[in-house]
């Protein structure tokens, strides 16, 4: 019996293997098409992205252009767009099995076209929303091509986001995991790990290697010995990226709110927005706040910036977003944090691009509860020498950033302090 029980064992665990060979290869060859799509739709958009913010700087006359165009974007995603108004929180939904909605194809064009107008006019926004839904467009229309099931419709859907962030950041090992941390909060489907690397990966290499986009390096220079002092201003400085974090997430919800409680038309809402920025600008005499925020990133390695240029940052994106113009966060929140990292610098007596770059990740990592995924990217962009530094600036950042978050369909599975019971779902 025991003789027989052992053949029995051994035919289960080839049979096992073989059905594993199976699924990598799938994977493999799934993650490796939905990376081919969004690889190439996000050098697309970065390139076409360097134009327009060209463009912007070099007519600054632009500005008045942009009531008129963000009303024009919300009258397209009015007329056409449907449901692709969701926007990132579609495609978390989808992922987390909530009400059936499809991911349409016409995300793609409609959030490309709609990013692209809101950065040539002067709108301060990011652009990891635009790769991660096109990401999960694109993702979701393969699925159709080749008819696939209900679990691996959820997969390929984290497979765009990863392909989408890792290509657009050229960051492919935090672009994995993010997809795995963003949908619900504490929990992580490692099922989808296999597929989201290979997607994450092949988007990064095919957007650097084919389409030649490089990425803007920063350095995070000199990293301080370990002792309790460095320690302690270290955490201090996390606690005050969470903090800004929960401020910006509940601010930009703050104002969608506030917006569309005034203004129940979405062009006219888009066009006041616009307005508001403009007047903003010459209040304060700087277009610094405008765009991608990239300038003030650089600005925030290689000098000082305004003490509160952080602050001003935070503002703007929160009123562009609020109003409903298209386009992302995240470049915005590494503007924040690296900024707000240099202001830091100098009343915590630290090495300036050092606090920068823990900005850089922790206040992103706060906004969007991914610890894992912004350690990994610091790893990635600033290398592994202040890895304990940036590990603690993500685990601080994140538990004091709360439960809110830039995703608001993002799911509460575990709470971050275990004595408070948060309701399944929430």
């Amino acid at each position: 019996m025991n003789w027989i029980r052992k053949i029995g064992l051994n035919g289960s665990e080839r049979f096992i293997q073989v059905s594993l060979l199976r699924s990598f290869l799938k994977w493999i060859f799934f993650g490796g098409v939905v990376g081919l799509l969004t690889g190439s739709a996000s050098a697309i958009f970065l390139k076409s992205l360097e134009y327009v913010s060209n463009v912007r700087i070099t007519n600054p006359w632009l500005l008045f252009l942009l009531p008129l165009g963000g009303a024009f974007v919300s009258y397209l995603y009015y007329k056409y767009g449907k449901n692709s108004a969701k926007g990132n929180n579609l495609i978390i939904e989808q992922i987390q099995e909530k009400d059936y909605e499809t991911v349409p194809l016409r995300l793609t064009p409609l959030v490309l076209f709609g990013t692209l107008v809101t950065h040539l006019l002067g709108g301060s926004a990011g652009r990891e929303g635009t790769a991660i839904q096109m990401g999960g467009s694109l993702a979701e229309q393969f699925g159709k091509w080749i008819k696939v099931g209900p679990l691996d419709r959820k997969i390929l859907l984290m497979c765009g986001i990863s392909g989408g962030f890792g290509s657009i950041f050229g960051t492919p090992i935090a672009g994995a995991v993010f997809a795995l941390e963003v949908i619900v909060l504490g929990m992580m489907r490692y099922d989808a790990l296999i597929p989201c690397f290979i997607a994450s990966f092949t988007g990064n290499w095919v957007a650097m290697n084919l389409w030649g986009v490089t990425h803007v390096p920063f350095q995070m220079g000199t990293v301080p010995s370990l002792t309790l002092m460095v320690l302690l201003k270290v955490i201090v400085a996390s606690v005050c990226f969470g903090l800004t974090s929960m401020i910006f997430s509940e601010l930009t919800h703050f104002f969608k709110k506030t917006f569309a409680f005034f203004f129940h038309n979405p062009m006219l809402k888009t066009a006041v927005g616009g307005i508001i920025i403009i007047l903003m600008v010459y209040a304060i005499g700087s277009r610094d706040y405008l765009g991608l925020g990239v300038p003030l990133i650089s600005q925030s390695f290689e000098g000082n910036v305004p003490p509160f240029a952080f602050l001003g940052k935070l503002v703007f994106t929160s009123v562009t977003l609020g109003a409903g113009f298209q386009g992302g966060e995240v470049t915005p929140l590494f503007a924040i944090g690296a900024t707000l990292g240099n202001s830091l610098a100098g009343v915590l007596q630290l090495y300036a691009p050092f606090l920068a770059a823990l900005g850089f990740i922790a206040v992103f990592c706060g906004a969007t509860n991914t610890p894992l995924a912004c350690f990994l990217m610091g790893i990635e962009l600033f290398g592994s020498e202040g890895a304990l530094f940036m590990f603690i600036a993500c685990l601080v950042s994140y538990l004091f950033s709360g439960h809110s978050g830039i995703y608001t369909s993002q799911m509460i599975g575990v709470s971050k302090i275990p004595p408070l019971k948060i309701p399944e779902g929430k």
